[in-house]
């Protein structure tokens, strides 16, 4: 074998440094620098060997089990009073607490990012995504998560866990999501000592981009919520097996149940004619339900139907039809999904180690998806260019088989369904200026800590506070530096005191929310936002019928006031009654807006006219082509 130095031709020393960072950078040789405590003499005699004690997590210290969740509304499990069956759900909710009040950024990436971090993803730079064509070349937009923003991955591996994932990550950017890397922003490069999934946002669930570390796999046709349960389970095994007792933190977040909604129809077939009632007696059910269980109030009242969505008694008996198999579908996804989520915790209580597990379970990254369009998807783009919603309607009606199945490449349900899964909160998805958009069921489980079993907690919280109440309760204090890179500071805040005392006082006062022009700021109960227009709907409908767009200014935008304490789901509007705390709250989101990156404001008219990170080899290339590469299924080229 060659001397690997004299491998490689090194013509200036400041090659060669170039050379051996990149080397250090794939090898991921990144070592701690410690004090050396021994002696050293001229002779091994005059000596003293020193090796630092080996880094173990604080006795007792719990697992720890994220699971997140894609693309799930407040009102779609039954954990909170939906009408799709989660009996995983259930239970860990009735022997651990419920949370109503726990809130994200209303989108995917920007939630994750937030989530590993316990930072604002503008902070972290993830205002955005970390795919190109949504994505700009500022330092809140252009989805690359600075080292010195470590993650929970990261924190815990340093304390003496192993740490895994599986499923979902979608912060790696485009451009480094190759099996040529680099791998820095991988999940392996980000703390994690192995993955199983996929880098994006979107992908196939029978037939996924598929990586396993730091390689694209092919995937064996198989579900991939089988997949990664099978590997989520093996990895804890192997690990149990080589260390026993050593704690591990698994990150557990599906591609479910984002579209396409896939699944096999022995989970849709308990639904079939479950929804035929229709959207808006499905809002009506789930509202009673919630009051029953209490994670609303007694006195609550349902938001008007969006003016967008047609009554259900009035639509015709062919629209029904498709209507109902398209929640059909959905929610055979998601009793599925809470199936293989079963599977993990039903491995840990069978292994003994259930007990002394800490697990979230967050119900939804954002709220119910308006991505399925009012007439719902299969096949079709996000935009159908130059198709009328009739025509989208027949192509559903005629292929009305295909829904649910493999051949379904965006299987998304219409707009009714993701209004009625939000229920008992307008808007969507997407919608940063709304509990819509924002507000999602929370669990946490843990037998070893939680006393009030089937407790419910209203503190107000937000997904940077997992990262530190995860800490707070492990007993492990957020390192100062990480890989001898000083860290910034953590801005969520722990909750663990709510787990013992339901009337404790929520430590997070205030959270600004931006999401591609829709904003809010909110601050002790009172929220101030403003939807901007023309929105994610009209932006799109004018692109697919090759108009152009009606033109945009924020400084038109209509802000409106709520009181969140006295009126949880936005119906009285009191920005009239309330001027100067509206102007206040107004502010404040300006001032929180530059502490975290969240300047300059681009929203979607940017991003579908190729505004932002228009360079390179994705320069010129038009919207449509650019989803379909950020959405790309296994078997494409990496």
């Amino acid at each position: 074998m060659k001397n690997f130095k004299n491998s490689i031709a090194v013509k200036s020393p400041k090659k060669g440094l170039l050379i051996t960072a990149f080397l250090v950078a794939q090898l991921g040789i990144a070592q701690e620098k410690t004090e050396f405590k021994g002696t050293i003499g001229k002779t091994l005699a005059d000596s003293k060997e020193y090796w630092p004690d080996p880094v173990k997590a604080p006795k007792g210290a719990p697992n720890v089990v994220w699971i997140l969740l894609d693309d799930v509304g407040f009102g779609a499990a039954t954990a909170f009073g939906g009408l799709i069956n989660t009996p995983t759900f259930d239970n860990l909710a009735n022997n651990g607490l419920r949370y109503t009040n726990f809130h994200t950024t209303a989108i995917c990436a920007p939630t994750r990012a937030a989530l590993l971090t316990g930072r604002n993803s503008g902070r972290v730079h993830v205002s955005g995504f970390s795919h190109t064509i949504l994505s700009a070349g500022f330092p809140g937009w252009d989805g690359r998560i600075p080292s010195d923003k470590g993650t929970i991955a990261e924190i815990l591996r340093e304390n003496g866990y192993n740490t895994f994932a599986v499923g979902k990550y979608g912060v790696t950017p485009d451009e480094d999501a190759t099996d040529a890397g680099p791998f820095d922003r991988w999940p392996t490069g980000k703390g994690f000592d192995h993955f199983y999934g996929f880098l994006g946002s979107q992908t196939d669930q029978y037939n996924p981009d598929l990586v396993e570390d730091q390689v694209h796999i092919k995937p064996d046709g198989r579900h991939l919520n089988e997949l990664i349960t099978d590997k989520a389970i093996s990895y804890i095994q192997k690990q149990q097996k080589a260390a026993p007792g050593k704690p591990f933190f698994l990150y557990y977040a599906p591609g479910a149940v984002h579209a396409p909604h896939q699944v096999a129809e022995k989970w849709v077939e308990p639904y079939k004619g479950k929804f035929d009632e229709g959207w808006d007696v499905y809002r009506e059910k789930v509202l009673a339900n919630q009051k029953k269980l209490g994670v609303i109030p007694a006195n609550a009242v349902l938001p008007e139907r969006n003016a967008l969505i047609t009554e259900w008694k009035k639509l015709s008996p062919d629209q029904k039809k498709v209507y109902a198999r398209f929640m059909e579908v959905y929610a055979g996804f998601l009793t599925y999904t809470d199936y293989e989520i079963g599977r993990v915790v039903d491995y840990l209580k069978q292994s003994g180690q259930l007990d002394n597990t800490l697990i979230f379970v967050a119900i939804g990254d954002n709220g119910a998806s308006k991505e399925g369009t009012l007439q719902g998807t299969i096949n079709q783009s996000l935009f159908s260019q130059g198709k009328t919603d009739e025509e989208n309607f027949q192509s559903n009606l005629n292929n009305i088989g295909e829904i649910g199945t493999a051949k379904g490449l965006n299987t998304n349900y219409p707009l009714g369904w993701a209004q009625a899964t939000n229920a008992p909160f307008k808007n969507w998805k997407q919608d940063a200026h709304s509990e819509g958009g924002t507000r999602n069921p929370l669990i946490v489980f843990y037998p070893n800590g939680i006393k009030d079993k089937g407790g419910i907690r209203n503190q107000y919280s937000h997904v940077t506070d997992i990262l530190p109440t995860t800490l707070d309760i492990a007993g492990i204090k957020a390192p100062e530096y990480i890989k001898n890179i000083k860290q910034d500071i953590i801005q969520g805040s722990t909750f663990k005191a709510s787990i013992d005392n339901p009337k404790a006082e929520s430590l997070h006062k205030i959270q600004y929310y931006y999401i591609f022009g829709n904003r809010a700021i909110y601050k002790d109960g009172w929220k101030a936002s403003a939807a901007h227009l023309p929105d994610s709907f009209a932006v799109k409908k004018s692109i697919g019928n090759n108009e152009k767009p009606a033109p945009s200014n924020f400084d038109t935008d209509v802000w409106e006031l709520y009181n969140l304490n006295e009126d949880f789901n936005e119906r009285n509007n009191l920005a009239k009654k309330y001027p100067e705390k509206l102007a206040e709250l107004q502010k404040l989101f300006d001032e929180q807006a530059k502490e975290n990156n969240v300047y300059p404001l681009i929203y979607w008219q940017d991003v579908y006219n190729r505004r932002i990170h228009n360079t390179g080899a994705d320069k010129g290339k038009t919207v449509s082509d650019l989803i379909k590469q950020a959405t790309k299924p296994g078997g494409s080229s990496n």
